[in-house]
C-alpha cells in the first residue's frame, strides 16, 4: 500500500511537470507567433505570465523535496525524484528564454527581414518537437528518444550557425538594419540555448535509467 501510493505521487508529480513544460513551451512559441506576425501585445502576454511559471517551479520543487524527505527513497525511486528537480529548473529556464525572444520581438518592432524571420521559424519547429519528445520520454523513460533528442540537438547547432552566417552577411549589406538583425540573432541563439536545455533532460533521463551521467551535449 505503501509503494501504491508513492507511485501515485510521484505519478501526479510527473503530471504536473507535463503541464509546466506545456507552458514553457507556450512560451516560445507565442513569442515566435509574435516575431512572426508583428504582435506587440502577444510578446507583452508572454513577459507577464513569466510569474506564473516560476511559481509552478516552485510548486513542484517543494513536492519533490518533501517526498525525498517524507519517503526516502532509495535507487532509481531517488533518482526519478532527483531528475524531476533538474527538469524543472531546466523547463523554467526554456520559459524564460522564451520571455527573452518576446522582449526582441519588442525591440524588433515592425521590421519585416522575411528571410532571417524564417529560418528563426524553422528552427523554432525543431526545438518544439524536441519538447514533445523529451517530456514523452521522461514519462516512459525511453532512452532511444534521448539519444534521438541529441542527435536532433546537433541539427539545431547547425541551424544555428547557419542562420548567424546569414544574418552577418545581411549586416554587411544593410548597415541601417544592424539594430534589427542583432535582435534577431540573440533570438536564434535563445532558441538553440533552449535546445540545449532539452538536452539536459535527456541526459537526465539517461542518468535515471542507466545510473550513471551521459554528456550529451558535448
Amino acid at each position: 500500500m505503501v509503494r501504491e501510493n508513492f507511485e501515485d505521487q510521484l505519478y501526479g508529480l510527473k503530471e504536473k511537470v507535463l503541464d509546466m513544460s506545456e507552458m514553457a513551451k507556450k512560451a516560445i512559441s507565442n513569442s515566435l507567433k509574435a516575431l512572426d506576425q508583428q504582435d506587440a501585445e502577444l510578446a507583452q502576454s508572454v513577459i507577464d505570465q513569466d510569474e506564473q511559471i516560476n511559481a509552478f517551479e516552485d510548486e513542484i520543487n517543494d513536492e519533490a523535496i518533501w517526498m525525498i524527505a517524507k519517503e526516502q527513497p532509495v535507487a532509481k525511486d531517488l533518482r526519478r525524484l532527483v531528475i524531476t528537480l533538474k527538469a524543472t529548473n531546466d523547463i523554467e529556464r526554456i520559459a524564460d528564454l522564451g520571455v527573452n525572444i518576446a522582449k526582441s520581438v519588442q525591440r524588433i518592432g515592425n521590421s519585416s527581414l522575411p528571410e532571417e524571420k524564417q529560418q528563426i521559424l524553422t528552427t523554432a519547429s525543431v526545438v518544439d518537437q524536441m519538447m514533445d519528445l523529451v517530456i514523452d520520454a521522461y514519462f516512459k523513460e525511453d532512452i532511444e528518444t534521448a539519444f534521438e533528442i541529441a542527435r536532433i540537438d546537433d541539427q539545431v547547432d547547425q541551424q544555428y550557425g547557419a542562420s548567424i552566417e546569414n544574418m552577418l552577411n545581411h549586416m554587411t549589406k544593410h548597415p541601417d538594419e544592424i539594430s534589427q538583425i542583432t535582435q534577431l540573432a540573440f533570438i536564434s541563439r535563445y532558441l538553440e540555448r533552449a535546445a540545449d536545455h532539452v538536452t539536459n533532460i535527456a541526459e537526465g533521463i539517461l542518468y535515471l535509467v542507466k545510473g550513471k551521467h551521459v554528456d550529451l551535449n558535448s
